[in-house]
């Protein structure tokens, strides 16, 4: 079942590529306007020289086979003036923001270093710059960019805000810092509902499957592939709790883009209904 967010204006960090690049195009293809951030203009200009795939050039080459109209800013969410200047640069050009998806998450980034997987080595071989990926710029930027945005959807009495997380938020997931991050997405998703209800604004954390980003398909030898879900699917979701009449009922909670899928009635791009995931089988 399709929605129809004509009219509405969105703000997806982390967009140029993965679950922040699908959630956008998920809200593009609803009709939504949708203002993407990243660091990575054009496709092999990644500021660390990092060979990952993905930029807001290609995403902005994407949005147009769909409805929606798309709007790119290259931010970097590691300094808070950017991100706070971006939510600030939304307002004043659109008046108005009604969706905030926090995407942007440079944890994943060097997942594979020297031809080694290193995600899942011991404590004391784990790099501190993945504390401050995950920790310095995923979740400050989401606190970064949701203080200034509250404001505006207090003022409007709307608005939904999502911050992407995943199970490691609930059980230890072979990375410690990866946990300790999502769960405070988790919470912090939580603690704003609970602050925002009073103006009608709904807050919630957000699931992904195991999704078919670029890192994840260049590292499928380390992955069970077979329920796996595209990024389109995630903003999918989104759009369907943004066109929820009764959003603010599900306001501080934690959803699953599968099991939502289940609820509101829609499938995977290629028709695939993946099956939702579990705290025992995630």
């Amino acid at each position: 079942m399709a929605v129809d967010l004509t009219g509405k204006v969105c703000l997806v960090t982390g967009a140029s590529r993965g679950v922040g690049r699908g959630v956008a195009l998920g809200l593009l293809e609803a009709g939504a306007t949708v203002h993407i951030t990243g660091r990575t203009a054009r496709n092999g200009e990644h500021p660390e020289g990092l060979d990952r795939a993905g930029s807001l050039a290609s995403v902005l080459d994407e949005s147009s086979k769909y409805p929606g109209r798309c709007v790119a800013h290259r931010v970097d969410h590691a300094y808070d003036v950017e991100t706070e200047a971006v939510v600030l640069r939304v307002l004043a050009d659109e008046g108005r923001l009604d969706i905030l998806v926090n995407s942007a998450w440079p944890g994943y980034e060097r997942m594979e270093e020297d031809n080694r997987f290193t995600w899942v080595d011991p404590i004391w071989q784990q790099p501190m710059w993945r504390w401050d990926a995950m920790i310095g710029v995923g979740v400050r930027s989401s606190w970064c960019a949701i203080r200034v945005a509250s404001e505006a959807m207090a003022r409007q009495r709307s608005g939904l805000i999502v911050n992407i997380s995943f199970w490691a938020a609930q059980k230890f997931m072979q990375n410690v810092v990866y946990g300790v991050s999502k769960a405070a997405m988790d919470k912090l998703a939580a603690d704003v509902a609970h602050q925002m209800r009073e103006f009608d604004v709904a807050a919630i954390a957000l699931y992904p499957g195991l999704v078919r980003t670029e890192e994840v398909l260049k590292n499928a030898q380390y992955f069970d592939m077979s329920n796996s879900e595209s990024p389109e699917f995630q903003g999918r979701a989104v759009a369907h709790l943004a066109a929820d009449p009764a959003l603010l009922q599900k306001s501080g909670r934690v959803f699953t883009s599968a099991d939502l899928a289940l609820e509101y009635g829609y499938a995977d791009i290629d028709g695939y209904q993946p099956r939702p995931n579990t705290l025992e089988t995630a």
